[in-house]
């Protein structure tokens, strides 16, 4: 089958589109992101991810153009570790297409490869069915719990810790 999907990085070109998203997601995202919601916070999110340890990707339709959904490598640590974080989130209207599965697998595989990752981590809070499910579905494996772990909308969330490993 192929893709629907492809992935780029972010730009000062996407704020609109990107902010309108976001606000248009907000029923989807509920408790689990506080994503960038205005010009401000979106600038802000480039700034902090454009840096040598995060690499923000966007999952964008083939054809279209638009933006269905973010994947965010984070505070990657190379050396012997060779880890990183992985934050991600779908955008309302594209939502349980399988569009996320098919750019999660690309991050996974990019991530991998081109990155020379050996370990990806994704923190899920336990009532996050979906997510726990998509991460699930493209191989990661539950490691632990950790309470109180993100601080998310000003309140401490307990996380699952989901692990995928290079080989």
């Amino acid at each position: 089958m192929a893709s629907r999907i492809f992935l780029r990085a972010p730009s000062e070109a996407d704020e609109t589109e990107f902010i309108a998203a976001v606000k248009a997601s907000r029923a989807l995202h509920g408790a689990w992101i506080d994503a960038p919601d205005s010009a401000e916070k979106f600038r802000a999110y480039l700034e902090r991810m454009h840096t040598g340890n995060n690499f923000p990707l966007l999952i964008c339709l083939k054809g279209s153009q638009e933006i269905v959904g973010v994947v965010n490598i984070s505070n990657s640590v190379m050396g012997a570790f060779r880890s990183a974080y992985l934050g991600y989130y779908a955008f309302a209207g594209f939502a349980r297409q399988g569009l996320m599965r098919e750019g999660l697998r690309a991050v996974v595989k990019h991530a991998f490869g081109t990155l020379k990752l050996h370990r990806l981590e994704a923190n899920i809070q336990p009532a996050n069915i979906a997510s726990i499910a998509l991460v699930r579905s493209v191989g990661f494996k539950l490691e632990g719990y950790s309470p109180r772990y993100l601080k998310i909308f000003g309140r401490w969330r307990d996380h699952e810790r989901w692990a995928i490993l290079a080989n």
